[in-house]
């Protein structure tokens, strides 16, 4: 049984949002414009996140001396403390309150934020980008329960599709206002703009948001924490591995405490009464290959941006706001394809439009693969971007379909936080592996891995994007043999 919603003596009763009007008259004015706004502009810090810093890569390894592969978890401990931990934020919003998680996760992003713009040594940076995650991982999965929860009827529709064309464009506004403001300022203020933002949604957020209902449970906290420390362990032994090679002790034994933590994790899982991940969300043939792909997507999308972002400003000199302004016709691809892909999918099946998108992904890596140090952008790089962008549009919605339309009503908030905690760690985990690769292959090219000749850079770019172009083959053979259909049923 649920408890009544709670209200702190902060939330008074002249400042509660105000009721939903009839959809045909919903309007976003006074409280609920305040509400929308904070729980929209929040989650879309979040998001940013994820891609803003890519932007200040190359400034970062410059001014805190990280190695090429050891950048990699500028990125990775983000993704990782927010992929890892997602599905227990989730739960906690669940059983303590939605808001109260919600200021709880803002408040440790903003205090992570400052920490990593001061951060005097690559070590700190990093602590910090976990730090965020971690508050990531808790804020995020409450704001749009939170904005259920906070509107009605036609008000609500009104709000969700604010919400959704706004997170929709996150990772490309990442990349242009990373930009922007590492042109302006410094890579240190990319972290900074946090926390103005978060201290203001701290604020606001208990006199403008209600509480929700809590409910009865419990926590899986051995799950939570065995997933995340496996996937820790394997993106450590792939970075260890790629600067001192296999043979190094460490990246053995990260390795294999990887893959004995996340043996445990499927373990706990089978026999946890209410887990954080229930595996019977995989028995059905479709799903399981629609998370697969889900799965495989970002490690190359994601990848994808991390390399072209350095190989613009390392190989073609560009500064950082020409290198964001760069992914625009990725934006371009990915918005006239994902303004269609309803309609096509009605018109020709979710399967169909499914394979199209991962193709069309496909070939935009393999244009990367020959990459070379002459390669130049309007040949090189933007059709490769567009390629990818249009694919990724025709990709999210019918795999979304394909999972939230086969499981029961009970389930879907499971099947949508594991749908989420599959792209973020396909993420986390594919610049992990390219960065290996990546790393190993500039320092065989060139006999150094700290100062590479920009031809070994961008060989070293080829070879990563080989390796990927092997994920995004599995996912085209995943969809065209497993994936039975790619919509509603």
């Amino acid at each position: 049984m649920s408890s009544p919603p709670e209200r702190s003596a902060a939330a008074a009763p002249a400042a509660a949002p105000e009721k939903a009007p009839r959809a045909a008259d919903a309007k976003l004015t006074g409280v609920s414009a305040i509400t929308l706004a904070v729980i929209v502009s929040c989650e879309l810090v979040l998001m940013l996140d994820a891609t803003i810093m890519n932007v200040a890569l190359p400034q970062i390894r410059g001014g805190l001396g990280f190695t090429p592969a050891g950048l990699s978890w500028v990125t990775n401990a983000f993704l990782l403390a927010y992929a890892g931990l997602m599905l227990l934020g989730g739960r906690a919003g669940d059983l303590l309150g939605h808001r109260r998680v919600f200021l709880a996760g803002m408040v440790l992003f903003t205090a992570a934020s400052l920490l990593g713009g001061l951060a005097p040594s690559p070590e700190v940076l990093i602590v910090a980008r976990a730090a965020q995650g971690l508050g990531a991982a808790l804020a995020a999965p409450s704001t749009l329960a939170l904005l259920t929860t906070n509107f009605r009827g036609g008000l609500q529709a009104k709000a969700l599709g604010v919400y959704s064309s706004v997170t929709a464009s996150a990772m490309t506004l990442g990349l242009v206002l990373g930009g922007v403001i590492t042109t302006a300022l410094s890579w240190r203020w990319v972290l900074f703009i946090n926390v103005p933002i978060g201290l203001l949604a701290v604020l606001i957020a208990p006199r403008y948001l209600a509480e929700s209902p809590r409910q009865v449970g419990r926590f899986d906290v051995a799950g939570a924490l065995t997933s995340m420390s496996g996937l820790v362990a394997v993106a450590f032994a792939l970075v260890r591995a790629a600067e001192h090679g296999w043979r190094d002790p460490a990246a053995f034994a990260g390795l294999t405490a990887g893959i004995v933590l996340l043996a445990a994790f499927v373990l706990i899982e089978s026999r946890t009464r209410q887990p954080i991940m229930p595996l019977r969300l995989f028995a059905d043939r479709t799903r399981a290959g629609a998370f697969a792909v889900l799965l495989l997507i970002p490690m190359v999308t994601m990848s994808m941006q991390f390399f072209i972002v350095q190989f613009l400003q390392q190989v073609l000199r560009y500064s950082p706001l020409q290198a964001g302004l760069a992914f625009l016709p990725m934006a371009v691809g990915m918005l006239l394809t994902a303004q269609n892909a309803s309609r096509a999918i009605a018109k020709f099946g979710g399967k169909s439009v499914a394979l199209i998108g991962v193709a069309l992904l496909t070939a935009g890596v393999a244009w990367l693969v020959p990459i070379t140090a002459t390669t130049g952008y309007a040949a090189g790089i933007a059709g490769p971007l567009l390629l990818a962008g249009a694919g990724l549009g025709l990709v999210v919605v019918p795999f979304n379909m394909a999972i939230m339309s086969t499981v029961e009503p009970a389930e879907s908030g499971s099947a949508a936080g594991v749908l989420q905690t599959a792209m973020l760690t396909g993420a986390s985990l594919g610049v992990a592996v390219l960065s290996a690769v990546y790393a190993s292959s500039i320092k065989h090219d060139s006999g150094s891995a700290t100062q590479p000749t920009v031809q070994a850079v961008a060989e070293g770019m080829g070879t990563a994007f080989t390796v990927s172009l092997t994920f995004a083959a599995a996912a085209l053979l995943i969809t065209l043999l497993v994936v039975k259909r790619a919509g509603a049923r």
